[in-house]
């Protein structure tokens, strides 16, 4: 055991860094349009719905092409796929830019969204190529801790560049697009060095380390390879899938719309990067050891459960403050607890089939997630246009949590024993 522990620590540190790099300029260029609002709302007269739709609409391309993607990442390899989208959305995300009015936001949102969509489930698939059910969620979690990072360091980056206001005659909105978008396309080239397809092409592993890669994924093999199609068949894909809409919904839905949130508190775009640094640099720290409990107890489900019962709680408490102190705290409870449930449940779909039908469920998994991404900031949007707060959306985010919440705890009894088993075989060889 200490000789794999070896060589799927040295594969990890070979692979996850420049992974979440990737995600990090993956998620910035998704969610920079929430601080790009802070002015390019007043400048091109936005109103909530009109944002809330066009940061939404993204996730309806991201969602259409989710399944082809990861089906020609699948037969083609990472290595040239992962190159094509980074290029593709660096250079739209710089485009967007060019946005004039509602029209031209939609249009470029959604073909953001179109370029990159395989590159998540493409990710996750990935990882399941190198790491074995009982490594795979810490490696996971630290993976999509990227998101949470990408505020860290984001959030500050961007109200600093909006100070570019006027600057050549561009907004600073502008500016932001611009500067956050070209990094996608300069990383496409260094994916094709760095991102072997597969342990098999790794030239940094010796042959013993690639047979002692093989053997174990082979052993815990639990459904073989699938062909595609079979995965949308599945009850466990098609469950899982379900849940993540209300996870997913709830966390874009306050990553989209909280740097808005915080202006509203009364404070400047300065103040408000470093504010939501902090919130985010929180949550990341919760999701790696959230993903590492889940991984030493062997447990998924109650993992994704009880921390969206906690973000719920936030959500009440939030819409219920009238402090703004107090309602800052309850979003920072909110930002981390469901987090740290995303983080812990992207290594479930990734447990249940493999081959072709493994990466059409963690794709199928992400449609979900995209519906819910979509769903999320236009709900606000539109509830605030009516209401004039955010309290009844967040209302509606906590009953989503724990109606999703209380569902994963009811299939833990029927799917948990399906996974053990899976997970037992290593240990059985």
């Amino acid at each position: 055991m200490a000789e794999q522990d070896r060589v799927f620590a040295k594969c990890a540190w070979r692979l996850i860094p420049f992974m979440t790099l990737l995600y990090l300029v993956n998620f910035i260029d998704q969610v920079n349009v929430g601080f790009a609002a802070l002015t390019m709302n007043d400048d091109l007269h936005f109103s909530g719905t009109v944002f809330g739709f066009g940061a939404g609409v993204f996730f309806l391309g991201y969602m259409l092409m989710q399944i082809p993607a990861s089906i020609v990442i699948e037969r083609l390899g990472v290595r040239r796929c992962i190159f094509s989208i980074l290029a593709s959305w660096g250079l739209i995300s710089a485009a967007c830019s060019l946005v004039q009015g509602p029209t031209s936001f939609y249009a470029l949102r959604f073909c953001l969204g179109l370029a990159e969509a395989g590159f998540f489930p493409g990710m996750i698939y990935y990882l399941t190529l190198w790491f074995p059910q009982a490594y795979r969620s810490r490696y996971m979690a630290m993976f999509v801790s990227a998101n949470a990072l990408a505020f860290v360091i984001g959030a500050p980056l961007s109200s600093l560049i909006l100070r570019l206001d006027g600057v050549s005659g561009f907004h600073g909105w502008q500016w932001l697009f611009l500067l956050e978008g070209m990094p996608a396309f300069l990383l496409s080239f260094a994916a094709l060095a760095l991102l072997p397809d597969g342990p098999a092409r790794a030239s940094w592993l010796t042959r013993a380390e690639k047979e002692t890669i093989a053997a174990r994924l082979a052993q815990e093999d639990a459904g073989g390879r699938r062909a595609a199609w079979e995965a949308l068949l599945d009850p466990r894909v098609i469950i899982a899938g379900a849940v993540v809409i209300a996870i997913s919904s709830s966390i874009y839905g306050i990553r989209l719309w909280l740097p808005q949130m915080v202006q509203a508190m009364g404070f400047s775009n300065v103040e408000n990067g470093f504010i939501v640094a902090v919130i985010f640099g929180f949550a990341m720290l919760t999701m790696i050891l959230w993903g590492r409990s889940s991984d030493i107890r062997r447990e998924r489900y109650f993992h994704v459960a009880l921390p969206m019962f906690v973000a719920a709680a936030g959500f009440v408490g939030a819409a219920l403050a009238t402090n703004p102190l107090f309602v800052l705290a309850a979003l920072f409870v909110v930002v981390a607890s469901v987090s740290a449930a995303m983080g812990v449940y992207w290594s479930i779909p990734a447990s249940f089939l493999r081959g072709p039908a493994g990466a059409t469920s963690v794709a199928f998994a992400n449609c979900n997630s995209s519906l819910g991404g979509f769903l999320g900031p236009w709900i606000i949007g539109v509830l605030k246009d009516r209401s004039g707060s955010y309290a009844s959306s967040m209302t509606a985010f906590a009953f989503g949590l724990v109606i999703g919440g209380c569902i994963m705890l009811a299939i833990n009894r029927a799917l948990a024993p399906r996974v053990a088993t899976a997970q037992a075989k290593p240990s059985a060889g």
